[in-house]
């Protein structure tokens, strides 16, 4: 397959130095190598193996962005996009690291304690905890202020109950990071997170790991909480009530996030579909001859450099602490558009080839279509922009 990386022909942007060039080009070697030849089986079991997680943590592709005193490698999200790409690029997109590295263990470094950060950071960096965050519920999704989970104060511990649905990394996590109605008299203001460690918890349940489109190596559950005790020392900041605020904060991080998976994909889309009408015949000549497939190439490369210059510039934005809430979403709702469109777009120009499982293009656009709808819909990301018009 060519190259995804250079497939639109750009230089490297500022923030992607020399050390996070190696760690793509490491990353994208650890995943060719140890991930990609098992992951058919991963997709048929529609789950990944411990083992897997611990020998990322080992090679140093967990927690890439966390502070070495706390087992991290002390980079800095340009290093978790690269980790993001390269799993996009090399089309192992059902690994849930990402999650893992750029959500669940920012909060702990951002709200957690320095108990809760020696104690939870680490393992996760080495494969030994594997992290979700519990947001969604049957009644709640993107609507956060609608969560009905509840914790209640009982002496020094919490009892939580309620139920989460769709919840990434569900079946093998073990480090849940919950969303839970503290007050609820409250509103949003009664909203706190609260860390489960799930070996260690009684009456938590795991549910079904559920029957997903795509992404199906990608282990998705719902999780009950019947009269779970947490102790309060689990909280993640220094009162409760702070769980809608620390939300907000991270979720521009999220969007991003899913706007370096789409950008990724887009490429790969791309390399993938002109290997292919290169190759491929049709009426006596290559598909790629005909000026209708070099026109739609053409456009799509165009739409996806224009992205790719968005994204790279958003990333710059969001290092230097200036990535707001609005552009964050503008870059979630308009990549994964584009990465819809473009992977579709990609499926036809194989012709029946596209629609064959054996095809890459046909797993990529099967995996995509969630990306406009978790993180925040795409019609809230839109609500999000238009609050500052």
């Amino acid at each position: 397959m060519s190259d995804p990386q250079s497939v639109l022909g750009l230089s490297r942007p500022e923030w992607a130095g020399e050390d996070v060039a190696m760690l793509y080009d490491m990353a994208s070697r650890f995943l060719t190598e140890e991930i990609a030849p098992h992951y058919e089986a991963f997709e048929k079991a529609e789950i990944f193996d411990r083992a897997s997680w611990e020998k990322a943590g080992a090679a140093g592709l967990l927690c890439a962005s966390m502070p070495e005193e706390h087992g991290g490698a002390g980079g800095t999200y340009a290093h978790e996009s690269a980790i993001i790409e390269a799993i996009s690029h090399v089309g192992v997109d059902g690994f849930g690291i990402a999650l893992h590295n750029a959500i669940v263990a920012p909060y702990i470094l951002h709200y957690g304690s320095q108990e809760q950060k020696k104690r939870w950071l680490p393992k996760l960096a080495s494969g030994e905890l594997i992290g979700a965050i519990a947001m969604t519920e049957p009644g709640a999704g993107s609507d956060l202020q609608r969560v009905k989970t509840r914790a209640e104060k009982d002496g020094n511990h919490y009892r939580l109950n309620g139920s989460k649905t769709f919840i990434t990394n569900g079946q093998l996590a073990n480090l849940v990071i919950v969303v839970a109605k503290t007050d609820p008299s409250q509103g949003a203001k009664g909203t706190s997170l609260i860390v489960v460690e799930t070996d260690e918890a009684e009456e938590f349940e795991r549910g079904r790991n559920l029957d997903k489109i795509g992404l199906k190596s990608n282990d998705t559950s719902e999780l009950f909480f019947n009269d779970v005790r947490v102790p309060t020392a689990n909280l993640l900041g220094h009162e409760e009530g702070q769980g809608f605020v620390q939300l907000m904060q991270q979720l521009p991080q999220e969007r991003l996030l899913i706007g370096a998976q789409a950008i990724a994909m887009i490429e790969r889309a791309l390399a993938v579909t002109i290997d292919y009408v290169k190759e491929r015949k049709a009426f006596g000549q290559k598909v790629i001859d005909f000026q209708n497939t070099q026109f739609k190439l053409a456009e799509l490369k165009t739409e996806a450099t224009v992205g790719r210059v968005f994204y790279n510039d958003c990333v710059a934005r969001h290092l230097a602490g200036n990535l707001d809430t609005a552009t964050a979403s503008m870059v979630k709702y308009w990549l994964t558009d584009l990465q819809c469109k473009v992977v579709d777009e990609c499926l036809q120009l194989h012709g029946g080839y596209g629609y064959m499982n054996e095809y890459p293009i046909a797993r990529m656009y099967r995996d995509a279509r969630v990306q406009r709808i978790y993180g925040g819909t795409n019609e809230i990301m839109k609500l999000v922009i238009a609050r500052t018009l």
